[in-house]
């Protein structure tokens, strides 16, 4: 697929999914495309400058409607806002200021707050418990009211922003009648800026209380609960549900075997070999010369590496080996879905490996560039994915809607 908006992939990439996000309210078309306009060979710090500026003025927008009492303006302005301001943040270590990433995290999460409760019916903030502490999290409902209704448990990926995880599965979800629970777990916004919580392979110990926790609600179907995910999410839904068998169904978008193969891709076979020679130091000092010569790589190396909380090169690798469910997949029997998009450019191969391996019942689908579809996440493809994702779920969950 040969849109191009920016010369760094990554970035041209985030351009793509905000006019994804345009078909569930989450950008304006207009206004994204012409702030890329102006960042075609953009460097970090002026990619966090426009889309925060961006930002804050629709979320002007959305509060000069509030005052005049416009609550649907109010409201798709403020779910915009938090977007634009989740696209900034993904170059905020160019920055090397964690204070600016975290206030302007917590703009963007004021952001989201204020369109959460603007939504009808208004969402529900929860605190899930998590061991000695608790997981945010905001609980959709549809206007005709979810009693008894499918359940969505939206399982965000490494990085990304809450109200992409909304408009990608939250809001698809609500519009079918089906109630939404998004949440961050550890290494996940809130849990990562706020907490300094990180990443865990075994994701089970983060979805068992999440599901122990809507079903103490009294409002939620038990046989209706279903797990879905977005990018590294395929690896952490089906590694959850090769324990939680509470849940229904699964969504792996897309399906992902080893979590390590993103970071390998990167660099050459000699580096793996040094790697695996176990020459920590020698290791570490490759890496560090390395992104010494290339500071935009650098600067997407840390974002990407922030939510372990590791700081050695090597000792990051080699925890990211651990996210491998090459050793559970036998136990994974909770119906599947693994969606496959065509040139997905971080997990090439790994949704049909996953869709081959799995014992119990399962469903893979493809989306193809042809279509639109293509690339990781299927970013301008929105309106297809949900049509193929969510019917196949219907059929499982509710055949009469």
């Amino acid at each position: 697929m040969a849109y191009r908006f920016c010369d760094n992939e990554q970035l041209n990439f985030e351009v793509l999914a905000l006019l994804g996000a345009a078909w569930q309210q989450g950008a304006d078309p207009g206004e994204v495309l012409a702030t890329a306009d102006a960042l075609t060979d953009a460097d970090g710090r002026k990619w966090f400058a426009a889309w925060t500026d961006l930002a804050r003025r629709v979320r002007t927008d959305g509060e000069r409607a509030a005052g005049a009492g416009r609550a649907a303006s109010a409201r798709d302005a403020w779910l915009r806002a938090a977007g634009y301001f989740g696209t900034a943040m993904v170059a905020a270590d160019s920055l090397a200021d964690e204070d600016l990433l975290l206030a302007v995290f917590r703009e963007h999460r004021d952001c989201f707050d204020r369109f959460a409760a603007a939504w009808e019916p208004a969402a529900e903030r929860v605190s899930v418990p998590y061991g000695s502490t608790t997981m945010p999290g905001y609980f959709f409902t549809p206007p005709s009211g979810g009693a008894g209704a499918p359940t969505v448990i939206v399982n965000n990926g490494s990085d990304g922003p809450v109200s992409a995880a909304s408009t990608m599965l939250g809001a698809p979800a609500v519009a079918r009648g089906w109630n939404a629970l998004l949440f961050d777990g550890p290494g996940q916004q809130t849990m990562l800026f706020e907490h300094r919580m990180t990443f865990r392979p075994d994701w089970e110990h983060v979805i068992t209380p999440v599901v122990d926790f809507l079903l103490a609600r009294g409002d939620v179907a038990a046989d209706r609960l279903v797990l879905a995910g977005i990018s590294q999410a395929g690896y952490w839904v089906p590694r959850a549900l090769a324990f939680e068998h509470r849940i229904a169904a699964g969504v792996a978008d897309p399906g992902v075997v080893r979590v390590a193969d993103s970071w390998w891709r990167n660099f050459p076979p000699e580096l793996r070999a040094l790697h695996d020679s176990g020459d920590r130091e020698a290791f570490d000092t490759a890496i560090r010369e390395g992104l010494a010569e290339e500071p935009e790589f650098a600067a997407y190396w840390r974002w990407r590496a922030k939510p372990y909380g590791i700081d050695s090169p090597h000792d990051l690798l080699t925890e990211l080996g651990r996210y491998d469910l090459t050793g559970v997949l036998d136990r994974i029997t909770v119906p599947l879905l693994v969606t496959s998009p065509e040139g997905e450019q971080f997990w090439p191969g790994q949704a049909r490996e996953l869709y081959e391996a799995l014992p119990g019942e399962k469903g893979l689908v493809e989306f193809s560039a042809a279509e639109g579809a293509g690339m990781h996440c299927e970013p301008l493809g929105r309106a297809l994915f949900e049509q193929r994702v969510f019917d196949w779920l219907a059929a499982r969950l509710d055949p009469t809607g």
